[in-house]
């Protein structure tokens, strides 16, 4: 089998009992399976949830806890549990696993997105597992990946995945809820996700995690438009892994697309714009159909406060066509709009680069 670099991504559900506890036979049937994935010559990233499910019970909580600070407590005593129960059950195969906890900012800040790829290239070089969950002691936002489906998905791109694996309680996609509708039938294959699908996933779900069908979707089709393949569903024992890559999981397979965001533009897409710009039907056409990057001369008015570096929106009319990363502060920029590069001085000619430049 062809070597290749897979991100695993494991969710509350799939890790824990209905106490919220580690569940033991799940827990090692899952390590097996993946350190039988590495010694098949893959390259293996683990994404993992579990941390709030296993820590809350710790905490005197009867349930999993529904505040934001609840959660993050329950999560600061449970990753130190499930991280250690990692290590002792990777040791029993010669595995070393590596923790490393992002949030969302790790992704749409430029200098940070590379720190994070350096750093997992280097753990994979050195054949290290790396364990990624969300820093969910430190985020603001209550659980911002959706059980960590999306964490997942931007980990995939990161690194240049050729498969992102989500195991779940549920064998893949279903045109209606197979538990009360006994006519749903499973999709076995996608190669583009559509609102309808996203309908067929709604309110699928478990009480111990934090992402349905739904998030898992939306996961997926950013995983593909990162040029990553991806599975979602279920499987037991050791070799299920393998089985998976064999295109015989128990589940459903999404393809990659053919036109796949490059790593350099995927933080692009991430983080939040600074700004709006407002350029003309040329600079449209030299963006949208001619490969161009934008100048100021196709510019004529701007909205918001950002220097250079950031990300900023830009507008045909009303409707947004895409955004970039500036290359003028604001204050420049309304010095240099509208006039043709020639008529320019100690001027950057190039407002947007092609390469920093992603369309909707």
């Amino acid at each position: 089998m062809e070597r290749k670099r897979v991100v695993v991504k494991i969710g509350s559900s799939s890790l824990t009992n209905t106490k919220g506890e580690i569940d033991e036979q799940k827990f090692t049937d899952h390590v097996a399976a993946l350190a039988k994935l590495k010694g098949a010559g893959h390259e293996v990233i683990l994404v993992s949830s579990g941390a709030v499910a296993a820590g809350f019970r710790k905490l005197g909580y009867s349930s999993r806890p529904v505040t934001i600070k609840g959660k993050q407590a329950a999560a600061a005593v449970g990753q130190s549990v499930l991280i250690q129960a990692y290590a002792d059950e990777f040791a029993c195969y010669g595995n070393i696993p590596a923790q490393i906890l992002l949030t969302r900012s790790d992704f749409s800040d430029k200098k940070r997105y590379k720190n994070a790829y350096e750093t997992l290239s280097e753990l994979l070089e050195r054949s290290i597992i790396p364990i990624i969950n969300e820093n969910d002691t430190v985020s603001v936002a209550e659980l911002t990946f959706g059980d960590n489906d999306m964490l997942s998905a931007l980990v995939s791109g990161l690194v240049h995945a050729d498969q992102l694996i989500i195991l779940t309680d549920v064998n893949g996609l279903y045109t209606a809820n197979p538990l009360t509708n006994p006519d749903a039938q499973r999709i076995s294959l996608i190669e583009e996700i559509t609102d309808e699908m996203l309908g067929y996933a709604k309110g699928s779900g478990s009480k111990v995690g934090t992402g349905g069908m739904q998030s898992k979707l939306a996961a997926a089709k950013f995983a593909m438009n990162a040029g990553v393949d991806v599975f979602i569903g279920t499987g037991f024992g050791s070799l299920k892994l393998i089985e998976i890559l064999d295109n015989n999981g128990d589940g459903t397979y999404f393809k990659r697309s053919d036109k796949a965001i490059p790593t350099n533009k995927q933080w692009v897409t991430l983080t939040e714009a600074s700004g709006k710009l407002f350029i003309d039907e040329g600079a449209v056409n030299a963006l949208q159909h001619g490969g161009k990057s934008l100048l100021p001369a196709g510019i004529y008015a701007f909205e918001g406060q950002f220097n250079r570096g950031d990300v900023v929106e830009v507008y045909d009319r009303h409707t947004c066509i895409g955004r970039g990363e500036v290359l003028y502060s604001a204050k420049e920029l309304e010095q240099a709009m509208g006039k043709r590069t020639d008529e320019l001085s100690n001027a950057p000619i190039e407002v947007i680069h092609r390469n920093h430049w992603v369309k909707n």
